[in-house]
């Protein structure tokens, strides 16, 4: 009696299969009856190499001999059996009888078998059997700061949406990701993502790109997993203009410094003798004229004694300038001429004779 696999167990509500050998060769024939399925179900069997029950067909159909394969269609109770032809799959075992269905909902399961005189090899690694592959186009997402215009490394954010195409789950992938510049081969940094991408499945993978400090110029990021590139993105650096500006001030902030600090030697070093400093505050006197700093005694400042017989001093303002005569009273006797326009209402000369 076959041991009944997990997936050969009908109770547990799963489809379930059986074989009538546990071991044939090549040319002989089993056969394989099923129970739990669809009703009126299309399903096909074949024998693959390099799978368990367990871990399933690792490597998918393409382990499978699918040449000598059958169809069966369910009765009305989703059970069924028919014969298959024993033949060698392209992978060595273990091996199982892999049923699946072909159109529906999709479900399978599958028996342990082995094939007499066929090779038989260690099964890869659990995660081995998964196939990264890009399924969208990659971005980098990010833009430069004040300090990258002075010359800080660039950095970006590599997006890319990644498949699994494998028959395995790729838990915490690590993948290598490149920076190249013109004819310059990539340097390669291990950058590991945190998750699990399970078969047929995809997610979003996000990894950081850094520059070295001062780059500039047109460069290509790839992202590499295993031993395949995924994807490829350029990137065009703007040049670190700051470091251009800075070179430009100091060029002439220093010499002028240096201009400064030389003048201000120069002029405190210079020799001051007691002549020098004489001959630079000398002043000139002129005759008659008094310092400003003078004091008067007491009796320049008062006033000289006056005679009463004297006639008096002339006016002070008199001498400032000529009085006009328009602006002075008449003095000769006799009537005074109307200086004024006469009166509209006045009578003329003419009324007058």
């Amino acid at each position: 009696m076959l041991p009944r696999t997990a997936g050969s167990v009908a109770a547990d509500g799963k489809p379930a299969v059986k074989l009538s050998k546990e071991e044939a060769g090549k040319g002989g024939d089993i056969s394989v009856s099923g129970s739990g399925w669809r009703p009126d179900t299309l399903l096909m069997m074949l024998i693959c190499g390099r799978a368990t029950p367990e871990r399933g067909v690792i490597g998918g159909t393409n382990s499978c001999a699918n040449s000598d394969g059958r169809a069966v269609t369910t009765d009305s109770k989703g059970a069924f059996r028919k014969k298959i032809p024993v033949s060698e799959p392209p992978e060595p075992c273990p091996c199982v009888v892999h049923v699946a269905t072909v159109t529906g909902e999709r479900a399978f399961a599958h028996a342990a078998f082995k094939v007499a005189g066929h090779p038989v090899g260690p099964l890869p690694e659990p995660g081995a059997g998964g196939r990264l592959a890009v399924l969208a186009a990659a971005r980098l997402d990010g833009s430069g700061s004040l300090l990258t215009w002075f010359g800080a490394p660039a950095a970006r954010t590599l997006v890319v949406t990644v498949g699994n195409l494998g028959t395995d789950p790729v838990k915490d992938p690590v993948f290598r990701i490149g920076s190249s510049h013109g004819v310059f081969a990539p340097q390669w940094e291990q950058r590991q993502w945190r998750g699990t991408i399970q078969p047929g499945r995809k997610a979003q993978v996000k990894l950081d790109v850094q520059l070295a400090a001062g780059a500039h110029g047109d460069y290509l990021v790839s992202l590499k997993y295993g031993q395949k590139v995924l994807a490829e993105q350029p990137w065009g650096v703007g040049r670190p203009w700051g470091i251009t500006l800075f070179w430009l001030l100091l060029c002439v902030v220093v010499p002028a410094a240096v201009f400064r600090i030389g003048m201000a030697a120069v002029d405190k070093a210079r020799p001051r003798t007691a002549a020098g400093r004489a001959g630079r505050h000398r002043t000139v006197r002129l005759p008659g004229l008094k310092p400003l700093g003078a004091r008067t005694s007491g009796a320049s400042r008062r006033p000289p004694r006056r005679d009463p017989a004297a006639p008096p001093p002339p006016d002070s303002t008199a001498g400032a300038g000529t009085v006009l005569p328009w602006f002075t009273p008449d003095s000769t006797p006799g009537p005074h001429a109307q200086i004024s326009a006469p009166d509209r209402n006045s009578p003329t000369t003419k009324g007058n004779l």
